[in-house]
């Protein structure tokens, strides 16, 4: 952090968009998507399928227009951008595109919501956008910083983890296999609650949850507006996105900082409760993070197209080898110490 500050310490010109940036629009994609291809087909949630045509360069941001808005995507590959979304791409002269990326990711683009049903930006209003403008070898040393952080954050957490339980998918266990419907509650039901319609609780929609293991941009609602047809869970519980591409992304996080210790999210979570004393938040959230248990996951998808979801049933009955508490516990130190780098980049929009 303190780095970070001597790094931009100073007061940086601003540009608008309009002067740093183009922004391309998207396009339905007419041809079927594949499952595989040359070119990722995107929305604002990230790959959707695989095609042979191409409207976006490489090193450029997804944004979202309609839905996700509050959620960018740094793509390192061309690809093709459908009509729920925008590309973002910068002036390599003015801006480091990762850099760009970064502020992105701080910025709260719900303040340019249009307010309909579902939350839109506009062009235009985001060409108004400004933001502080360093010198571009401050940008690419930020940049190298923040990259390096990340491979000592949860990269190297998967390494840890492989290395303190082992492979989740191996034959061969180092401890007692279980049923991870054993390690932990899934989808409890929810209690019966003293709250009144009028009582806030945390609302969390799918783009609230990051593909980096954490909550952001959570909302409290009325109890009443929000206790009918919505998934809920408490402090402490772990989300899983269980939809396709979100799961495919990495969307999952630990409920933490609950109004009244309730949330209220999205119908496209799996809630995994830890049992006291058996099972760590930290260890669940891991190992459901691992993307060879999320690979074996898209491979367990039931439904059609982009409405394929991961079933209960395959989190229930997956064999995972459980390991002491005091062990998920010494995973949980080592996890909240490399879960630093967030303070680091919220200086970036002060900038």
């Amino acid at each position: 952090m303190s780095q970070f500050i001597e790094m931009f310490k100073g007061n940086f010109p601003k540009l608008s968009w309009e002067e740093c940036l183009t922004i391309i629009n998207g396009k339905k994609y007419d041809d079927d998507y594949q499952e595989s291809g040359t070119y990722p087909i995107c929305g604002s949630g990230g790959i959707m399928g695989y095609g042979e045509r191409m409207l976006c360069p490489k090193d450029t941001v997804i944004l979202g227009r309609k839905g996700n808005i509050n959620s960018p995507i740094y793509m390192e590959t061309d690809y093709w951008i459908v009509d729920t979304a925008f590309c973002l791409d910068v002036d390599r002269t003015k801006l480091h595109p990762k850099y760009f990326y970064f502020w992105c990711k701080l910025f709260d683009f719900t303040r340019y919501n249009k307010q309909g049903v579902l939350p839109s930006l506009t062009k235009n209003d985001l060409l108004k956008i400004e933001m502080p403008i360093p010198p571009m070898e401050l940008q690419t040393k930020f940049v190298d910083i923040i990259e390096q952080s990340d491979k000592s954050g949860f990269d190297e957490l998967k390494s840890q983890f492989i290395e303190m339980f082992g492979n989740p998918l191996s034959s061969i266990q180092r401890y007692s296999l279980k049923k991870l419907g054993d390690c932990c509650e899934l989808n409890p039901r929810r209690p019966n609650l003293s709250l009144k319609d009028t009582d806030k609780v945390s609302f969390v929609p799918m783009p609230s949850v990051s593909e980096n293991g954490c909550l952001q941009d959570v909302t409290d609602e009325e109890y009443g507006k929000v206790k009918k047809g919505f998934t809920y869970f408490e402090n402490g519980d772990v989300l899983f996105a269980k939809i396709t591409p979100c799961m495919e992304n990495g969307k999952g996080a630990i409920a933490e900082g609950l109004t009244n210790n309730i949330g209220m999210g999205s119908t496209e979570f799996h809630v995994l409760r830890p049992i006291e004393e058996l099972s760590s938040p930290y260890w669940l959230l891991a190992l459901t993070r691992l993307q060879i248990f999320r690979e074996r996951a898209r491979k367990n998808m039931t439904g059609t197209g982009g409405q394929k979801r991961v079933p209960a049933n395959y989190l229930e009955n997956f064999m995972v080898g459980l390991p002491p508490i005091e062990e998920q516990s010494r995973f949980e130190n080592i996890y909240k110490q490399a879960d630093k780098s967030g303070s680091v980049l919220q200086y970036m929009i002060a900038c």
